[in-house]
């Protein structure tokens, strides 16, 4: 269920994107890189500059914690809003999904928000950026047609969709209006029209169901899988390898993630490494690392790294995630490091860039 913001609002945004785009460079000119002679650390393929509110720093400001540590960073918002509901926590507000009982809801106007904060950048500036759309709702036959409205709105903008979440602990039950599936067609004419543009994705889905006996617990791994192998023209990143706050590793979790990389049905699938509820599975101990290493290492091509930072407060914030994997990076051959940390990034990011403005230069009509 979407909720529609006001024409005045929609109306002050699209102005506001407008102005900036005419005080800038046109986004197209873009250079795929930033300049020569940049370091840093990692790029960031999983990044939220907005919360469960709608708020977050300024992009700007985002740049300066980044400087001299992450060269380029995806830039998405959430595409969910936590509902305020006086009749459940009264006086007080609710900043994040676990705060509260009351409903979660698509949020379409997160795409216009992050495009006018990209827009109001410098072309050096957007360089470092990679917007993603995430405010379609995936239970919906009309998802795909909002998608292209999104890309003939701010052409030149964005490289992707996601991350959007199908099954996802504590959070797909609060979603107001259908169940997300696996199984939905709604989710399929998705990828398809994805994998048309060229438009990279990222996916959030638990690979196992939480809490469940035995015999249901594999459904969601075998559900993904048989919906991975029906878009293998669709760049699919799974983001955090299926795990979460209480969604932790089952025992087949290593042969899980294996038949996946050994599958040649399956080479369009990529692994997301983030967020400090996963790094703890990974970090737990020696035999943690060692086992995740082991993998890694002999397929250094399919892994990314990702904070998952949400709306990043400070430089301590937003470096935590990165700083709890370093066993890991210790534990990785020097060439996967620099695929994992940065090189993967650039190679998917830049071939999204590539195959969406040139699908865009075909397909729309500049407004």
């Amino acid at each position: 269920m979407s909720r529609l913001f006001s024409a005045a609002a929609a109306a002050a945004l699209i102005a506001l994107a407008a102005n900036a785009a005419k005080a800038q460079d046109s986004p197209n000119t873009v250079a795929a890189v930033p300049p020569k002679g940049k370091t840093c650390l990692f790029n960031d393929s999983h990044f939220h500059l907005t919360n469960y509110i709608q708020e977050g720093p300024p992009a700007r400001d985002v740049l300066k914690i980044m400087d001299g540590r992450v060269c380029r960073s995806a830039l998405f918002g959430i595409p969910l809003q936590q509902q305020w509901s006086y009749r459940v926590t009264a006086g007080r507000a609710p900043k994040y999904y676990m705060d509260t009982d009351a409903h979660l809801y698509y949020y379409s106007f997160t795409d216009a928000d992050i495009a006018v904060r990209y827009l109001a950048l410098s072309p050096e500036e957007r360089a470092r950026f990679d917007p993603m759309i995430t405010g379609f709702n995936p239970t919906d036959m009309y998802a795909a047609d909002q998608i292209k409205r999104v890309l003939k709105t701010y052409p030149g903008v964005f490289v992707g969709i996601g991350e959007f979440s199908i099954h996802k602990e504590f959070v797909s039950s609060k979603v107001a209006g259908d169940v997300a599936s696996l199984l939905d067609p709604a989710l399929d004419r998705l990828l398809d029209f994805a994998g048309e543009v060229g438009l990279l994705t990222i996916m959030h889905n638990d690979i196992i169901m939480p809490y469940s006996k035995a015999e249901y617990s594999p459904i969601y791994f075998q559900q993904l899988t048989d919906a991975l192998r029906k878009h293998p023209k669709t760049t699919i990143i799974w983001a955090h390898m299926g795990l979460g706050r209480v969604v932790q590793p089952p025992a087949e979790f290593r042969a899980f993630i294996e038949s996946i990389l050994n599958d040649p049905e399956m080479s369009h699938v990529y692994f997301d490494l983030s967020w400090d509820e996963v790094a703890k599975y990974v970090i737990k101990d020696e035999q943690t690392v060692k086992v995740a290493a082991e993998v890694i290492n002999a397929h250094p091509d399919r892994f990314l790294f990702g904070t998952d930072v949400v709306a990043p407060r400070d430089a301590e914030h937003y470096f935590a995630v990165y700083q709890m994997y370093q066993p890991l990076w210790d534990a990785l051959t020097p060439d996967a490091r620099e695929k994992v940390l940065k090189g993967n990034y650039v190679r998917l990011f830049d071939s999204a860039r590539t195959k969406v403005r040139a699908w865009e230069k075909a397909n729309l009509t500049a407004p």
